[in-house]
């Protein structure tokens, strides 16, 4: 199966499905629906031989392919991934599927174009966690902020305009640093592949700029505070499954980013400034969850609370640097596997949250809290599955949302009892604002007529989100399905860093 060009497959199945779509035409919207998610689930399937062949004792890049692309500058079409990579792609084409699913009688408008822009966003993130070439990933980093424009511009809300173009300045500006610092990586290196960038001896000065570079760019992305204002905006306004994929997924990349670059690039700078990546993260972890609390827009609460989720993310991705004197090795592998579960988690949590609000704004047109109440009266299916996700977001054990940030909890305890006092209380606060939504939407009594009206969950509905359930549940009582994938490659990640043995 190493043989087979599976990862060019994985990418570029879904962007010629996508052109496909578009040569269909406006009026053929349940031929675009069938064959948009005929073509995700064949890239879901293209995942299963991946998964089986993947070698969980190897730490290195794997399924390598490699043409050169454009020779006078070392620019290959070099693409490979290892366990950290394998369960990016794993969460993309799954979640891609459901999404596709939930959008089965919620988009009229332009269906086949809705369709394609999402097989197109799934090639490109794919494609940027396969690369192993810079310049190829700078491709795919920027190609995906396409699809996501038109995906927000296009379907979204009355401020559509204002918030897709907010969202593109935004991670524009960001990744032009990180062009920056590729392109001097490149000056001293002779090509663009990623893995020489690791090589180098970089001075002092030389890797602070470079680990700024690649913080401004990927700090947006996750986002970070105080570069985080640009998401609640693009979740409020974008279509349901544009909320679903930029949370699922996209802001992974930032997190990925950070593992991929200045991690193994800069360990000196990161060293150095570990201490400001983990005091934002704690900003992010406790602040924006107060943030939380304060919201009257469903979509609004869910999106901060993305935010403040993420913020463990970072944190257990730079918890490393303030372990290393110690030699903790197995707190601070402890503390990557806690980072990369987060990041899964997130994106099913996240992913079915939003498709609630979904469910919620096709039948009432609204997403303000006070306009509902008592919807476990009239929507009992969804009622239930709702607040199984709303538990996984405040991090009930048996959840995914509980394995990830207890994982990163325990690890910052060796670091220092105050960092990990601090980002424990998301237990708190993700309780607070959490069953504060459940307890105004879910029960009482019917708020209104319109809410006495509503229907339960069609069947398109009921299977999106019993796929959310499925693996929300089955990573919380079986983490180690992703954690094995990973084990390697954060072995040898970390090695890389300076850790020895335990």
């Amino acid at each position: 199966m190493h043989d087979w060009p599976l990862l060019s497959l994985l990418i570029w199945l879904p962007i010629v499905g996508g052109f496909a779509l578009l040569a269909l035409g406006a009026s053929r919207a349940r031929a675009a629906r069938i064959l948009g998610l005929l073509v995700a689930i064949a890239t879901l399937a293209l995942c299963v031989p991946l998964f089986l062949g993947f070698d969980r004792a190897d730490g290195g890049m794997q399924f390598l392919e490699r043409v050169p692309w454009v020779p006078a500058f070392g620019i290959d079409y070099h693409l490979g991934i290892d366990g950290i990579s394998l369960v990016l792609i794993l969460l993309t084409a799954i979640t891609t599927v459901l999404t596709l699913i939930g959008a089965w009688s919620s988009v009229e408008d332009r269906v086949p174009v809705y369709y394609a822009a999402f097989l197109l966003l799934e090639g490109m993130m794919i494609g940027v966690f396969s690369a192993l070439d810079a310049a190829l990933f700078y491709v795919f980093f920027e190609g995906m902020l396409l699809p996501m424009f038109l995906i927000i511009g296009m379907w979204g809300g009355p401020r559509r305009v204002y918030a897709s173009l907010k969202f593109f300045l935004y991670t524009f500006l960001g990744s032009v640093f990180m062009l920056v610092g590729l392109i001097y990586l490149y000056t001293q290196a002779g090509s663009f592949e990623i893995a020489k960038f690791a090589g180098l001896s970089l001075g002092r000065m030389e890797q602070t700029l470079l680990f700024f570079a690649f913080l401004i760019a990927f700090a947006i992305k996750v986002p970070m505070w105080p570069v985080h204002t640009w998401l609640p905006d693009a979740h409020v306004e974008a279509p349901t499954g544009g909320s679903v994929i930029l949370a699922a997924i996209m802001l992974k990349i930032g997190g990925y980013g950070f593992l991929r670059f200045p991690l193994p690039i800069t360990p000196d700078a990161c060293m150095e400034w570990a201490w400001l990546v983990v005091l934002l993260s704690l900003v992010a972890v406790v602040y924006i969850g107060f943030v939380a609390l304060a919201q009257e827009d469903m979509k609004k609460l869910i999106a901060y609370s993305s935010i403040s989720h993420m913020g463990f993310v970072t944190l257990g991705i730079f918890l490393p640097f303030a372990l290393l004197e110690q030699g903790a090795t197995d707190a601070a592998r402890l503390a990557v596997h806690g980072a990369m579960v987060q990041m899964i988690s997130h994106g099913f949590v996240s992913g079915a949250l939003f498709s609630c609000v979904g469910v919620l704004y096709d039948r009432m047109h609204s997403r303000m809290i006070g306009d509902y109440g008592g919807v476990a009266n009239v929507m009992p299916r969804f009622a239930a599955l709702f607040v199984l996700f709303a538990m996984a977001n405040a991090g009930l054990p048996g959840t995914s949302g509980f394995v990830g940030e207890f994982m990163v909890v325990l690890a910052a305890f060796q670091a220092s009892p105050w960092i990990a006092a601090a980002a424990a209380l998301t237990l708190i606060l993700g309780a607070a604002y959490t069953l504060w939504l459940v307890k105004r939407v879910i029960f009482g009594a019917e708020a209104n007529a319109e809410v006495a009206s509503l229907k339960d969950l069609q069947s398109h509905e009921l299977l999106t989100l019993f796929g959310f359930a499925f693996f929300v549940l089955l990573l919380g009582v079986w983490p180690a399905i992703a954690v094995d994938l990973m084990d390697a490659s954060v072995v040898a990640l970390l090695t890389r860093l300076g850790f020895g043995g335990n």
